[in-house]
């Protein structure tokens, strides 16, 4: 006899998300991204609105950036959002967080971030993805830098996010 599995109660393993601020989006994040999405059914790339960051762009820029990037890769969703990380995965039924890390600066941040994150939701797992080495220094930081004092870094976007510019 076939047993009846309830989804609505089950986190799916097929989907993970992405957040960060994403200001703005970069190759590097594209990079992780790409990465994920050969893991995962579904990346839902999750652009933190974090005023508290005083971001260059604004919170609308910023996800639509992250989509006209992400509009030919199938399976990549983008949304805004406003809360916990943890509450949005766990609204959502998603129970896998992707975090890319650089270098070993990164990661220790990211992993305390992991295990605060796994301290409310216990079925959270983050998983923790490297970019290609020609992506390895790819900051938003860094672009922002670059687009203050004018220096050239159409190299470190996707051309969908400057035309967006």
């Amino acid at each position: 006899m076939d047993k009846k599995v309830d989804t609505n109660n089950i986190a799916s393993y097929k989907k993970a998300i992405y957040s960060g601020t994403f200001d703005p989006i970069t190759n590097g994040h594209m990079d992780i991204v790409r990465r994920a999405s050969n893991i995962f059914d579904e990346v839902i790339i999750a652009v933190a609105k974090s005023e508290r960051k005083s971001p260059m762009f604004s919170h609308e820029q910023r996800v639509k950036f992250a989509q006209e990037a992400t509009k030919n890769m199938p399976g990549v969703k983008v949304i805004g959002f406003d809360t916990l990380l943890v509450e949005l995965a766990t609204s959502m039924k998603i129970n896998t967080i992707i975090r890319g890390l650089r270098a070993v600066s990164d990661f220790e941040y990211e992993l305390q971030m992991g295990y605060a994150n796994s301290s409310i939701n216990k079925n959270l797992e983050t998983l923790y993805l490297m970019p290609t080495l020609e992506n390895a220094f790819v900051s938003s930081t860094i672009v922002r830098e670059l687009i203050l004092f004018n220096g050239s870094f159409c190299h470190l976007v996707p051309k969908e996010v400057l035309k967006c510019m």
